[in-house]
């Protein structure tokens, strides 16, 4: 073997790191796969597929990560690579090394069971938050043991592959020698870098097979790079004119008139007729709270009992949907009212400062606008981007030792979150002012641990004991508000965040993005059903339709009970696919300035492709443009309307 191969130059040490390196990628695609079976509609074709492009970015992927193993290979003198102390160095760094990808396999398994996805956004998010995320895994599974086995097989591995590398260092060579081999080895990624992208391992409809065709490593780097694509540049676009002419048709109705004539400008008044009622506002949003989890929408397990008998007391949407996946789109699509842009989140931007925002609204009405989140601010960007854009911030770091019941990695339980709240809308009450708050909860989320004694659901049991303590905590919040005195005088907003989970064979699943929305105000607001199609993005204009406020806005949502049908619609999407609902039918946009059209079923979920209509491709085009282009043009900012 040795002869054949030539571990006998110091370069097969590089030979050596290929072969583990594609080994384990092998591997890991193998055990994902076998995991997604039930999901894949496997045939030889796919699966030849699948594993052909992986080889390829498996390829890619360790040709980046060898870059420093290559310049060290090339430049090193013999003197010092056939050194006694470069044995040991190299033993070193090839455990060290071999335990990176050992731990990465692991890693990736762990992360496409909670998203069943290989490494993107959500993965950069996680290494930029290493505190809440290091706790999150600490108490979610069983550390010690994990790292002790991945030791474990890391040195097996190494001891496998101890006598090739001793081999590789018994060869002198001169830097004109290597230098060529150095240098081909550097052009491969070079010119990956700018010819090779992600959007190469789409080898089939399901969602899961081009998942499995990725490199995790590969994907996590992509996501670095491009954690904000450009509209323009990669997907379907028309005329700028056209579409801010088509948008601002698509806002318009009787209730509204535009400020100017300019097309490229939504800014408009919304005229409400009657006194306009100076309400405190409450919008809690929950934690990925599909509406899979309540008994309203078909769930037998009784988790929501409180959310359940809500139903009946509150304006009820039946058929709303979230634009994303994670926490930032959703608190971007209620506190912007604007659809998801490709690339990360608003929140997460740089420059996203005064932007047009339901607190400023408020603000300018009187009230006192707080965003009280129960973990730690600084995570996602969600204090800065709220104390910049109309709201004082109440975060972990504000709680007393004497405030706090229970807390984990995420921040403390849901329900210390709800009185630290009541104590702060006591604040306001007792200075004489209205409040406006946006509550983001936390327990709903791994490792779905909360105080005991409270639901007959142990801590720790998963998903189903974390909604119904949560239902719980939501349930004593509103029990506790009727003590106070500004109870009746007070909107709360219950509405999901995000789903819990939305990966499935097709990119945008369109059941998988129904969420819940209660407007719950006894005495204010008559209960009824309300079974429009609608966004997250029309919580903000549909509450303050509630309140009567008449105001100017440069809100792309609007108010659902005044939608007539021809204006129901709503958006979904990834961090790279963009969806757009109307009537049964999605539009995605997507990379490559692709568009297709499905028809789904919205009781199954079933979608299948049909041929394109123009109309409601261009509709989706001019909102997701139209959103991109006054957002880059810093035109839907709240100091330009001063």
């Amino acid at each position: 073997m040795q002869n054949k191969i030539k571990f006998n130059d110091r370069f097969s040490s590089l030979y050596l790191f290929f072969i583990v390196f594609t080994a384990l990628s092998f591997i890991t695609r193998t055990v994902l796969l076998i995991k997604s079976l039930s999901s894949l509609d496997l045939t030889l074709w796919l699966a030849i597929r699948v594993y052909a492009v992986g080889f390829f970015f498996d390829v890619i992927a360790m040709t980046y990560f060898a870059i420093p193993f290559v310049i060290y290979l090339t430049l090193v003198p013999d003197k010092l690579f056939l050194s006694r102390s470069q044995k040991y160095i190299l033993y070193f760094f090839t455990y060290v090394i071999t335990y990176a990808l050992v731990f990465n396999s692991f890693s990736e398994y762990i992360f496409f069971d909670e998203f069943g996805t290989r490494f993107n956004f959500i993965a950069v998010d996680y290494l930029i938050y290493t505190t809440e995320v290091v706790k999150n895994i600490w108490e979610s599974y069983p550390i010690p043991a994990l790292l002790a086995g991945i030791a474990a097989i890391s040195l097996l591995i190494f001891i496998s592959i101890k006598k090739l590398l001793d081999a590789s260092l018994k060869s002198e060579s001169t830097i004109k020698q290597r230098a060529p081999k150095g240098l081909a080895f550097l052009f491969v990624p070079l010119i990956s870098f700018f010819f090779i992208d992600q959007s190469m391992t789409t080898v089939s409809s399901n969602n899961y097979a081009n998942e499995l065709s990725a490199n995790g490593i590969y994907n996590l780097f992509s996501a670095f790079r491009n954690n904000e694509i450009n509209y323009s540049d990669f997907y379907a676009t028309r005329d700028n004119a056209s579409v801010s002419s088509d948008l601002r048709a698509l806002l318009k109705d009787k209730e509204t008139s535009f400020i100017t004539d300019n097309d490229f400008d939504i800014n408009r008044l919304i005229k409400s007729n009657g006194r306009e009622k100076r309400l405190n506002v409450v919008v809690v949003i929950v934690e990925s709270l599909s509406a899979e989890y309540l008994g309203v929408f078909g769930n037998k397990k009784d988790l929501t009992p409180n959310l359940d008998a809500l139903a009946e007391k509150s304006l009820f949407f039946t058929n709303l949907r979230a634009t994303g996946t994670r926490t930032d789109r959703g608190l971007e699509a209620v506190t912007l009212s604007v659809p998801p842009t490709p690339g990360r989140s608003i929140v997460k931007r740089i420059g996203n400062e005064n932007m047009f925002s339901w607190g400023f609204i408020m603000k300018d009405k009187g009230y006192d606008t707080r965003f009280i989140y129960g973990g730690y601010g600084y995570f996602d960007n969600m204090n800065y981007f709220y104390s910049h854009n109309g709201f004082e911030t109440v975060d972990r770091t504000d709680f007393k030792k004497n405030e706090i019941i229970f807390e984990n990695a995420w921040g403390v339980s849901d329900e210390d979150l709800f009185n630290k709240a009541i104590s702060e809308f006591n604040k306001s009450y007792n200075a004489g002012k209205p409040f406006f708050s946006i509550i983001m909860t936390t327990s709903n989320h791994r490792p779905y641990t909360y105080p005991a004694g409270r639901i007959d659901i142990p801590s720790k049991s998963g998903r189903d004991g974390a909604v119904k303590y949560t239902d719980y905590a939501i349930g004593k919040l509103l029990r506790d508000a009727e003590k106070e005195p500004w109870s009746k005088d007070t909107v709360f907003v219950i509405v999901a965040d995000h789903c819990a989970g939305s990966a499935r064979k097709v990119a945008l699943p369109v059941k998988k993005y129904e969420i819940p929305l209660f407007i719950y105000s006894p005495g204010n607001i008559a209960p009824r059903k309300i079974d429009k199609l609608a966004s997250q993005i029309d919580v903000a204009p549909t509450v303050l339709g509630l309140l009567n406020f008449s105001y100017e806005s440069r809100f792309f949502g609007r108010d659902i009970l005044k939608m007539g049908p021809e204006q129901e619609r709503a958006f979904i999407g990834t961090y790279q696919k963009l969806g757009y609902i109307k009537e049964d039918k999605l539009v995605v946009l997507d990379v490559k300035k692709e568009t297709s059209l499905y028809q789904f079923n919205r009781s199954s979920g079933k979608t299948k492709k049909i041929s394109p209509e123009q109309r409601i491709i261009d509709e989706a085009i001019s909102y997701y443009q139209g959103a991109d282009y006054l957002y880059k043009n810093r035109l839907n900012r709240q100091d330009i309307t001063k």
